[in-house]
């Protein structure tokens, strides 16, 4: 029999540092404290010692756990290295392919379960409808609801398909704010009738197509609830997801250790909230101190009968049909992992997520063996250590083994030095032809301004947007402009190909842009 300790603990799924399990979580799992964990990047090395962690972590669970990651894809990916890379949401817009998005997922999915992980947080069906919102970027699959459903359904599939529960995300939808939860709390105000024709379209249809799990955003809607933001909202869990939309499976929280909460609420008293307005299981990713704090709190209000019983039993139930749907099986054949037909459908739909949205007459393609070429790469937050370590990014190092002779500079976006600023603006003003590729420039001015200056310097130009396509509204003058939606290593390959005359791209932008031209 579960005891009451139990099943509040089975409630909090969290993370930790290290590429091994510290001793408290294993404890916490043999005592069965905590439901599962959630493994970002600081918990991977290789795939051979993830399998070790996850084994790690099964052995340990008293009850079955749930072993969780991002794996969106694209720009929220945990397994980069070692494991098959994809392109993100917005390159399988831009391709529109179901067969396409499936396929992908289901690589994906084929080595997750490998792994061990039974649990992908993914796939994002936010709508893209704000181009200065911060968090979903390049993470949404367009801006037309009937896309973004086909092609999160088509990923559920996918997903699914290869054993692992698949959870979509952010509920009820996060793409109409410019607010980052991860900073503070999005507030939507006014009427909400874009919310019904659009936002809970993908999330209506990914429940019926059986989606094992929806994840509640920290947005607050006012007209919705006054009072709280979507996480803690008996209106918009119960009312809206459970009971109008019917959703009859698993429901989890975004991190409640992101800014949007703990700037409001304390980690035990949100904890509580959430529970008392539906969620199931709530995730605290990073910090011992508010997990324990949750589980205390959690623990308190069901002794106390603030947390009914029924709603603990209904939250236990909905753990348990998970784990019985997706068991987390032992980690089995590795040799699953970047098998080439995964490595092939990777490549493939990055290829058909390439956008040229415009093109000058002898511009493309680059012939760098026979002209002075010059590629300015504005880097990824993400490669800032790896640059500042060995000077090379991942679109550098596929250019040095690709196209030695193409002269290449990317420049750090946490630390532009005046040094490498004129090396760059040198560089454009010999080339014969100067590639800027930019990563948000018309969210960072910095990077905006100095994009702007090495192409007005440049004799032809090419602007490849390597993130979103909105830089094309934000800058002008480009002889021609290519989109990746995305900087995986699939798509940065693709925008290699695209730039060398390998392919002639074909996919479309999956939402609008304005030719600032």
């Amino acid at each position: 029999m579960t005891s009451l300790r139990e099943k509040v603990g089975r409630m909090l799924l969290v993370g930790f540092e290290g590429l091994r399990a510290p001793d408290y979580i294993l404890e916490w799992l043999a005592e069965g404290r905590i439901g599962g964990i959630i493994l970002f990047a600081r918990n991977v090395d290789t795939p051979a010692q993830l399998a070790e962690l996850v084994r790690s972590l099964q052995a340990a669970a008293k009850h079955p756990p749930l072993i969780s990651i991002d794996q969106e894809g694209g720009i929220v990916a945990r397994l980069r290295e070692g494991f098959s890379e994809s392109p993100g949401a917005m390159a399988l817009g831009a391709a529109d392919s179901e067969a396409l998005a499936e396929q992908v997922a289901a690589a994906l999915g084929a080595e997750l379960h490998a792994l061990g992980i039974n649990f992908n947080l993914a796939p994002v069906v936010d709508i893209g409808h704000d181009s200065s919102n911060p968090v979903i970027s390049t993470r949404t699959f367009g801006a037309e609801a009937a896309r973004v459903s086909r092609l999160a359904v088509a990923q559920v599939r996918g997903f699914q398909s290869a054993g692992v529960g698949a959870c979509a995300k952010h509920f009820p939808g996060h793409g109409n704010t410019p607010t980052d939860s991860h900073v503070s709390l999005p507030v939507v105000r006014g009427a909400l009738d874009f919310l019904w024709e659009t936002d809970l379209v993908p999330f209506r249809a990914v429940v019926e197509a059986g989606i094992a799990s929806v994840m509640i955003s920290h947005v607050k809607f006012e007209a919705l609830d006054p009072d709280y933001p979507s996480t803690l909202s008996p209106a918009i869990i119960t009312g809206l997801l459970r009971e109008e939309i019917g959703f009859e499976g698993l429901i989890v929280t975004d991190c409640m250790e992101m800014q949007a909460i703990t700037q409001n609420y304390g980690a035990g008293e949100s904890a509580v909230l959430a529970a008392l307005a539906g969620v199931d299981a709530m995730f605290f990713s990073h910090t011992r101190e508010n997990q324990e704090a949750a589980f205390n709190a959690l623990l308190q209000a069901a002794e106390s009968g603030r947390l009914s019983m029924a709603q603990i039993d209904a939250a236990h139930a909905h753990l348990d049909a998970f784990t019985r749907r997706f068991p987390a099986a032992e980690p089995a054949d590795l040799s699953v992992i970047r098998q080439p037909d995964h490595l092939r459908v990777c490549r493939a739909a990055a290829e058909a997520g390439t956008v040229l949205y415009t093109v000058g007459e002898g511009v493309l393609p680059l012939r760098p063996d026979r002209q002075r070429v010059a590629l300015i790469e504005f880097a990824s937050y993400l490669e800032t250590a790896a640059l500042d370590r060995t000077g090379l990014t991942g679109l550098s190092t596929l250019l040095d083994a690709q196209a030695p002779e193409l002269l290449h500079i990317a420049l750090n976006p946490a630390d532009l030095k005046p040094s490498a600023i004129e090396q760059a603006r040198q560089m454009a003003r010999d080339a014969d032809v100067t590639v800027v590729a930019t990563r948000s420039a018309h969210l960072i001015s910095q990077q905006r301004e100095l994009a702007q200056e090495l192409l007005d310097l440049a004799r032809k130009s090419v602007l490849l947007c390597l993130r979103n396509p909105y830089d094309i509204e934000a800058l002008t003058g480009a002889d021609a402009i290519l989109c990746t939606c995305g900087d995986g290593i699939p798509s940065l390959q693709a925008a290699i190909d695209a730039l060398l005359g390998r392919f002639t791209p074909s996919g479309r932008l999956p939402v609008p842009v304005r030719h600032a031209l």
